[in-house]
């Protein structure tokens, strides 16, 4: 038996996700992290808007949506990023994991564009 999916399903999910008004860099997160939990670790913290996200075909193949880079995002506190969080005003929508960054209060990070990839099912 195939299986098979039609884009719109994994856009569906990637519409949730680019429904997200603030982007946060922060410092470890739970698996299941609240909004209380983003709230706490971020480091710093951007507004979305939704022209940020476009979606496409996947690299491989299924869909993704592509985050926008934002520069000169100011620190609000000293840590070290390891998370992002994709946030709106009441729920967590996606977190992933990022590259270490130790940041410091008082200046500017540069997030750069990424992507969330839905694969086609196998």
């Amino acid at each position: 038996m195939s299986k098979w999916a039609n884009d719109l399903v994994m856009d569906a999910a990637l519409d949730y996700i680019a429904g997200a008004t603030v982007m946060h860099a922060c410092t470890t997160l739970d698996a299941t992290p609240t909004l209380a939990e983003v709230s706490a670790a971020s480091l710093a913290d951007v507004a979305m808007a939704g022209g940020d996200f476009s979606k496409a075909n996947g690299d491989t193949n299924g869909r993704k949506v592509t985050v926008a880079a934002k520069s000169a995002v100011p620190v609000d506190a000293s840590g070290t990023a390891v998370d992002i969080a994709l946030v709106d005003g009441s729920v967590v929508r996606y977190v992933t994991t990022c590259t270490s960054q130790v940041l410091t209060s008082g200046n500017t990070v540069n997030f750069p564009a990424w992507d969330i990839e839905i694969a086609d099912p196998a």
